[in-house]
């Protein structure tokens, strides 16, 4: 089974050979490839499997996805809170 999980973008680097960012999943932040959604925007939400967001979403998906997650017992918080530097 694959698992993609749902995260906002808080920081890119358009200045690498591949467009990267800081990614926030709830809390935990990781370095993520945005090669595959060039259209998203710090701020924007985005669904990451294996280190590579493949897809853009909107917040209210965002937040029904972590709450599904919640309910398996695969995530431990089920919202995903604005980083303190983000509106």
């Amino acid at each position: 089974m694959c698992l993609a999980v749902p995260g906002r973008i808080l920081e890119t680097d358009e200045f690498s050979l591949m467009r990267m960012g800081k990614v926030d999943f709830g809390g935990i932040v990781r370095e993520v490839c945005l090669a595959y959604v060039p259209e998203a925007r710090v701020g924007d939400y985005v669904i990451v499997h294996a280190g590579f967001a493949i897809s853009q979403i909107d917040e209210a998906e965002a937040q029904e996805t972590l709450r599904l997650l919640a309910q398996l017992d695969l995530v431990e918080d089920a919202t995903l809170t604005p980083h303190p530097e983000q509106p």
